[in-house]
């Protein structure tokens, strides 16, 4: 095998090697999609924590007309 050729299959296992993922990257990976939904759930518990504000005010103000 000449140089050369050895220089493409190393490449090529080196590249090889970056496909496979690490325990560090499924780690982060695992914690972006917790943060995620962590996320999804705030922004619902927000909007519905919204709803009832605005249905209480509805309240306060028709109780006082």
């Amino acid at each position: 095998m000449s140089s050369g050729q050895r220089l493409v299959s190393l490449g090529l296992v080196l590249l090889g090697g970056c496909e496979q993922k690490g325990p560090a990257q499924k780690a982060g990976e695992k914690m972006d999609k917790a943060v995620e939904q962590a996320g999804k759930s705030l922004e619902k518990a927000g909007k519905k924590l919204g709803d009832t504000v605005d249905e209480a005010s509805k309240k306060v103000r028709d109780a006082t007309k």
